[in-house]
């Protein structure tokens, strides 16, 4: 027989972090690891969207960097465990990948707004919900202990997926769309 999906343990609005503490569903600590799930969740859209191989390497790479992420924000603070890691080459590689995008793009020289083509808007979808991750973090680490690392690599991540929006725009022949504030009267 098959286990049931089903723990009915949550139905009271609560659910249990690695290390056995069960914290209201609306806890900061759910919240920010919800929403690298949700990130998470994005990138394998993005992914089928953007069908290039090379590209999707670096995009799984990344989710499994996220789940590490989440998995290190789902445990007990203060509870002796043993949780993946992170590594300043995790950093080093979105940097890397940045760098060598960034190379073939004219430079920026005005806000653009998010659009053009699917993968683009996916990308940006990415770069804002990567943003709200890292907001929900900062805000977790005021409270509690978060790794430094995890909030440098959601903020170089966020970078990343803005500069992957660019560079899928000039790959796929999309004019980034220049933001005309309106002029006052």
């Amino acid at each position: 027989m098959a286990t049931k999906i089903y723990t009915k343990t949550g139905d009271d609005g609560t659910t249990g972090l690695f290390g056995g503490a069960r914290l209201s569903k609306d806890d900061i600590r759910i919240e920010a690891y919800g929403t690298v799930d949700e990130l998470n969740s994005i990138i394998g859209w993005l992914m089928t969207v953007i069908p290039d191989q090379q590209i999707d390497s670096l995009l799984q790479n990344i989710q499994s960097r996220l789940f590490t992420v989440g998995s290190n924000l789902a445990s007990q603070p203060g509870k002796d465990m043993i949780t993946p890691d992170l590594l300043e080459e995790d950093i080093a590689l979105l940097e890397t990948s940045i760098d060598k995008m960034q190379a073939t793009l004219a430079p920026l020289t005005h806000f653009i707004m998010p659009g053009g083509s699917q993968s683009v808007s996916a990308a940006h979808i990415a770069r804002t919900v990567c943003r709200r991750a890292e907001r929900r973090c900062v805000t977790l680490s005021n409270k509690s202990s978060v790794e430094p690392i995890i909030l440098l690599y959601l903020n170089r991540l966020s970078d990343f997926f803005f500069v992957l929006a660019r560079w899928l725009a000039v790959r796929e022949g999309v004019t980034e769309i220049k933001w005309q504030p309106r002029k006052k009267d």
